[in-house]
């Protein structure tokens, strides 16, 4: 049944104002891009051919450091609960309850349980989608026209047979270092202005994960060439988090998803 404009409106202002709500709890602004990556000691170091896929197992306490080491590429991300595979990474989740599609530094991402996956400890371009999702046969059949080519949607379908999952264990990917605006007409464009190339970004796990990557373009990347560039991903121990960690206090949501993860791992 179609809805009125009124009704459409008065949604509208009614979210508006729950939002308006929720966000005066925040107890921190979220920092600027990091200039430069901080040094680190890697516990292990991948680096993943342009238009290929890797998984690794990240403990808790563990980060992943994904970086632009050989120019311009887009990462797919999907992360499981390693204990419990059934819990995974949600997108829609993970923008409902920050009131935001930016993920940035200081953000988290949440599970389909309302937990924290992995946070945000250090960004240089704050460019990732969270709307649109990978690659498929067909959207590169489109952008490459006769050129043989992998995309992401095949390689996760991969990652997750590897880990004794399927298809239907696959959640909507991250796409990290993808630069997808919103415009006026809620159509998507892409932004490359907020790329440099030369980007990373840190991801903390807050539990034990499964975590695949797919190193294959956006389906909005109008670059016509395949395939991208190598991605470098470094595993590692960052500092423990303390009681005023960026990502456990910048905002009431997350600090109830912290609670969650508590009350499992006790």
């Amino acid at each position: 049944m179609s809805r009125t404009a009124d009704q459409i409106a008065a949604d509208r202002a009614g979210y508006e104002a729950h939002q308006k709500k929720a966000l005066e709890f925040a107890s921190k602004a979220l920092p600027p891009p990091s200039p430069v990556a901080p040094p680190i000691t890697p516990l292990h170091t991948e680096v993943v051919p342009g238009g290929w896929y890797w998984w690794t197992h990240l403990k808790r306490g563990e980060a992943v450091r994904v970086a632009q080491t050989a120019g311009p590429s887009s990462v797919a991300l999907v992360a499981w609960n390693a204990a419990d595979p059934s819990e995974r990474l949600n997108l829609p989740d993970t923008v409902k309850v920050q009131w935001h599609t930016h993920v940035q530094k200081g953000r988290v991402l949440f599970s389909d349980m309302g937990r924290v996956l992995l946070s945000v400890i250090e960004d240089s371009s704050a460019a990732h989608d969270v709307l649109l999702g990978g690659s498929t046969a067909a959207s590169n059949a489109a952008r490459y026209p006769g050129q043989a080519t992998r995309n992401t949607r095949d390689n996760l379908v991969l990652v997750a047979g590897k880990l004794g999952l399927t298809r239907r264990d696959i959640p909507m990917a991250l796409t990290l270092f993808a630069p997808v605006a919103v415009d006026d007409d809620g159509s998507f464009s892409w932004r490359p202005d907020r790329v440099s190339g030369r980007d990373f970004v840190d991801l903390r796990a807050e539990i034990d994960l499964l975590v695949g990557f797919s190193v294959c373009p956006h389906p909005l990347d109008p670059s016509p060439t395949y395939p991208p560039a190598p991605v470098t991903i470094t595993r590692y121990r960052p500092p423990a988090p303390g009681p005023d960690d960026l990502c456990r206090t910048a905002s009431a949501e997350a600090v109830r998803g912290f609670e969650n993860n508590a009350l499992v791992e006790v």
